[in-house]
This record gives structure tokens, sequence and C-alpha cells, in this order.
């Protein structure tokens, strides 16, 4: 049963590394704030964030670490479980929950350890208009939702429903 659904646990754990070096990386070159303009639209620069998406709750005094710890640890134990249900079946599926599944841990694993997600990806359009940070977990999960739209979309499904 565990020998079909590695393949994918190993891929989530390749995004979670991946998420985890990026951040222990910015972390060691950038002071907090500083920014480092890469692309005209595009800076590299260390920020914290104690909430959820666009910060989210990130004024709420702290118990928000663990509320977004408990939901990221039943997310892990979801996908887990669904990866183990569908991993030879649905392989569209089961790669949008991998990517899913790996930037969760990522986060969960700077909430646990840190207290807050470290981002540094800061997406802006000339000094007008910025997008929030964001890092390799939050990507992970955004292809990993846009995956799943595609594979709802256009994947066909066969008569079982597979």
């Amino acid at each position: 049963m565990f020998k079909r659904v590695q393949r994918w646990w190993v891929l989530a754990l390749i995004l979670f590394v991946l998420d985890w070096a990026t951040k222990q990386a910015v972390e060691a070159y950038l002071s907090y704030g500083q920014e480092i303009p890469l692309l005209p639209f595009f800076d590299l620069t260390l920020r914290y964030n104690t909430g959820a998406a666009f910060s989210f709750l990130a004024q709420a005094g702290g118990w928000q670490r663990w509320f977004f710890s408990v939901i990221a640890l039943a997310v892990v134990v979801g996908i887990s479980w669904r990866l183990i249900k569908i991993a030879n079946e649905n392989r569209w599926e089961a790669l949008s929950l991998s990517f899913i599944l790996g930037g969760a841990i990522g986060n969960l694993y700077d909430r646990l350890v840190y207290g807050h997600v470290v981002d540094f990806i800061q997406l802006h359009w000339q000094q007008s208009w910025y997008f929030p940070a964001f890092n390799v977990a939050d990507s992970a999960i955004t292809v990993g939702v846009i995956l799943m739209l595609l594979e709802s979309f256009f994947v066909k499904k066969t008569e079982g429903g597979k």
C-alpha cells in the first residue's frame, strides 16, 4: 500500500527541502526588511508572516500560530491519507496534492520552529503596487491548486470516476 504512494511523498519532501533551503539562505544573507532588486518587478526581501495568506490575522496576538499549525497538520494528514487512496489511480490529483503537501509541510515547519513563516519573494509593479511577499512553499501550494483545477477541467474521467 505504501510503496505506491512513496513517489508522491518523495516529491513533497523535495519541495519541503527546497523551501527550507531557500529560507535558510535568505535568513543567512539578508536582514529583516532588506530588499535586493533582481528584476524591475522582482526583489528578494526578508519578511516574517505570523498570519496566513496575505497576512490574515497577523496581528492577532499569537494564538493564530497554533490555530494555523493545527489546520496545516490536519491538511498534511488528510492529503497523506488521500494520496494513499489514489496514488496509482489518479496521477494528476496525486501530483497536485504532492505540491500542496510539500508547501503545507514547509510553512508548518516554520510556524512550529520559528513562530512565523519566512517569506522572501517580492513581486511589484514599479514602486507603487506590491504583491504580498511569499516563499517556495506558497508557490508549491499555488501550483498544486492550479494543477488540481486544470485536472478537473481537462483530464477525462473514466467510467468509475477516476
